[in-house]
């Protein structure tokens, strides 16, 4: 692991867990941690869980695991430049989508949309929120407590956004806890902050790259962002002979190394404008990693083209709303037959909390496959599949 920065996350000084665990003679609480995740249940799923396009639609599209750990290769590589507790980044990056929905953004709608007509009182469905639930509670692993039992620094960092309503349910069951700085409006650990930045960045860049290879968005398409046509024109000038999906990945590497570049740089002039020299003194300054205002600003315009060229695709929106039913009907139907769910699931209470909770954690095939036997083989979902 690189030197620490005075402002990084240390293991050593770790808020700890909920349950205490003997010191590992051979890892620190931070890999330890990192390790516990990738061997969870939550994890593995994640293999069949839709980024942007459905997991059988084509066997090199990202999923959410390919997805995660681009995220957490990033944040490894930016904890780096920074002096950032490189393990802590990792553990952070690998959790954050372990309580995503199947059907990617679509299939989180629709759940947060069922729930709350169910539960008008319960606060709705956030997937940051239901990752932290996966960590302290639905994994089943060890004998002596629910959950994985992960140090305070990672939680926190799982928990990226919540709504002010939920941090006071969290506050009220673990006062003093991570829910705590929502309601403080404190900041976490610049590592938290880092994982949450590679996150964006990731899903920027891979996206462009299934776009093109599902025809969704034209090469050419691109070209009219001036970002990305500064960086083909780069790729040209050093590679004239370029075509194809060798022009198209090195356009690719070059927007990623050039949004990390500017984190890192943007960040470090953040934390010493700010003067930040402890871990303690990053909670109590504004949000310190960024980007420059004029790469924020071009990277606002590369989602603004990905949310209207792809996200809002004529094929994208009609799998949209075909997963959505899927995720609506299966939430109908376990409300009201809850003699269908797992009996683990059946025995939680209230019953929209085991419903949302068993639903959250299907991959797409098992939700698929689930709707068939529920609804028989002429289903919605058999068009899906």
């Amino acid at each position: 692991m690189n030197e620490l920065a005075p402002y990084a996350s240390r293991s050593e000084d770790s808020r700890g867990r909920r349950y205490l665990l003997p010191p590992d003679p051979h890892r620190n609480e931070f890999q330890r941690d990192r390790d516990r995740i990738v061997h969870s249940t939550a994890f593995r799923r994640l293999v069949y869980k839709t980024q942007v396009f459905l997991n059988h639609e084509g066997d090199l599209f990202r999923t959410r695991l390919t997805h995660t750990l681009e995220v957490a290769q990033m944040a490894r590589s930016m904890a780096r430049r920074l002096g950032l507790h490189e393990d802590l980044c990792e553990a952070i990056s690998l959790a954050h989508d372990l309580g995503h929905t199947p059907f990617g953004h679509a299939g989180q709608d629709a759940l947060d949309e069922a729930y709350r007509a169910a539960a008008p009182d319960a606060g709705g469905f956030e997937h940051n929120l239901q990752s932290l639930r996966v960590v302290d509670l639905l994994e089943e692993r060890y004998p002596e407590y629910p959950g994985l039992n992960l140090c305070f620094e990672t939680r926190e960092g799982i928990l990226k956004h919540c709504s002010r309503r939920n941090a006071q349910a969290l506050e009220d069951d673990e006062p003093g806890g991570v829910g705590r700085r929502f309601l403080e409006r404190t900041q976490p650990s610049l590592e938290a902050q880092l994982a949450n930045l590679a996150d964006s960045i990731a899903y920027n860049a891979h996206d462009l790259d299934d776009g093109v290879r599902a025809g969704l968005l034209d090469y050419e398409q691109l070209l009219e962002l001036p970002l990305l046509a500064r960086l083909h024109a780069q790729a040209i000038a050093a590679h004239p002979e370029l075509v194809g999906r060798r022009l198209l990945y090195t356009l690719l590497r070059g927007l990623i190394a050039q949004l990390i570049d500017d984190t890192v740089r943007a960040t470090l002039k953040a934390i010493e404008q700010d003067g930040i020299d402890s871990a303690d003194a990053v909670r109590r300054a504004p949000p310190l990693v960024r980007m420059s205002e004029a790469t924020a600003a071009q990277v606002q315009e590369l989602q603004a083209f990905l949310r209207d060229r792809l996200y809002r695709h004529e094929r994208v929106w009609r799998t949209t709303r075909a997963a959505q039913q899927v995720i609506r009907e299966l939430f109908t139907a376990y409300l009201q037959r809850p003699d269908e769910l797992p009996e683990a699931h059946r025995e939680r209470r209230p019953l929209e909390v085991a419903v949302v909770d068993y639903i959250a954690g299907m991959t797409d095939r098992f939700a698929l496959r689930e709707h068939m036997r529920l609804f028989g083989p002429g289903s919605l979902a058999a068009e899906l599949a």
